[in-house]
């Protein structure tokens, strides 16, 4: 599956900054965001698509009040999309911004208007945010567009995923990632359940990957070892300018550090491969080998007293030993030589 430059099956972890509200109502301060994406290391800066009007409607009845135990309660809905969408209008600068800076730039939609509109943008790739992944129209409208298409899970049981999943491939596309999420702001590290990324890979036949809203950089290390290909976290300026996904987002220094954390994890997971690096077969030489441990007279017999299977390893292999014990030497040999068929008879 290729987004964008990479394929991110192939060409390491694909790392996603995302940019959510962290504008904070400012097209600068979402550039200057962009720019500072880059230099942490991103693969990639996702946007969202949308207004307060086609999430929501304008209503404070009770079922319009947050109130899930997150740090948004006690708003409307109406409220805090209002507060945290990204301007249409912006989009085109954010697209341009991203392109110069040579990072691959997409979004979440989050109705037809908004798909048709990144369509225009020629957007190379779509997320389906973790609470829409049971808006299967917007799904299918999406998957139709034959672009890469990723999906969250923060709220999906198995059969909201396999909805989900059916619905792209009933569209003719399957070129789907699946991150596995936890919708909780910040999201607690004992709920990561990062046993899942391998999971998905093998039951769902898709990209497997982390939408990640835990603090800190551990579960994007442990996803990455276990074969996620796609890590995205919410990317702030500076959490002192406020905003709704503030307190969960990482600055540009946590970000960074979190991207070595995770090309040093890729690095470190390697593949699976019996052949020996240079370094590795250098190495050998601290192996054990047989050596002759004393000076050796023309005709003595070979004894565990004087070959031993000793460091370092130029000599024969140690599992000679049984094999050459009561041979003689055919010539004299001196202590530290290595032992060689040439001089046993």
């Amino acid at each position: 599956m290729k987004i964008g430059h990479k394929n991110v099956e192939d060409d390491g972890v694909f790392i996603i900054a995302e940019l959510s509200a962290n504008h904070n109502g400012s097209l600068e301060t979402a550039l200057e965001t962009i720019r500072a994406a880059k230099r942490s290391g991103a693969d990639a800066i996702k946007l969202q698509t949308y207004t307060a009007d086609t999430l929501t409607i304008e209503c404070d009845k009770d079922d319009f009040i947050i109130k899930a135990g997150s740090i948004w309660d006690g708003k409307t809905f109406h409220e805090l999309y209002r507060s945290a969408f990204t301007p249409w209008e912006w989009h085109q600068a954010l697209f341009d911004c991203a392109k110069e800076e040579g990072l691959t730039c997409f979004s979440s939609p989050f109705d037809k208007t908004a798909v048709d509109f990144l369509e225009g943008l020629n957007a190379p790739a779509y997320k389906i945010a973790s609470f829409e992944i049971t808006d299967i129209p917007l799904i299918e409208y999406v998957a139709s567009k034959g672009k890469p298409i990723i999906l969250s899970t923060g709220i999906a049981g198995l059969e909201d995923i396999e909805l989900a999943l059916d619905s792209c491939r009933r569209m003719g596309n399957d070129q789907i990632g699946l991150l596995k999420c936890t919708s909780s702001y910040p999201a607690p590290i004992e709920e990561a359940n990062m046993a899942m990324i391998p999971e998905f890979k093998e039951r769902f036949g898709v990209v497997p990957g982390l939408s990640d809203h835990t603090l800190g950089n551990t579960v994007p290390i442990v996803a990455t070892t276990l074969g996620a290909k796609i890590i995205e976290k919410h990317f702030i300026l500076d959490r002192s300018i406020g905003g709704p996904d503030a307190s969960f987002s990482m600055n540009e220094e946590e970000f960074t550090a979190m991207v070595k954390a995770v090309r040093e994890a890729e690095q470190a997971v390697g593949k699976v491969s019996y052949e020996l690096t240079e370094k590795q077969k250098k190495g050998k030489d601290f192996s054990r080998s047989l050596y002759v441990v004393k000076d050796i007279k023309k005709g003595e017999l070979i004894t565990e007293e004087n070959v031993r299977s000793i460091r370092p390893g130029f000599g024969m292999h140690p599992k000679e030993l049984k094999t050459v014990i009561g041979k003689r030497f055919l010539i004299d040999v001196e202590k530290g030589s290595r032992l060689e068929l040439s001089v046993i008879v």
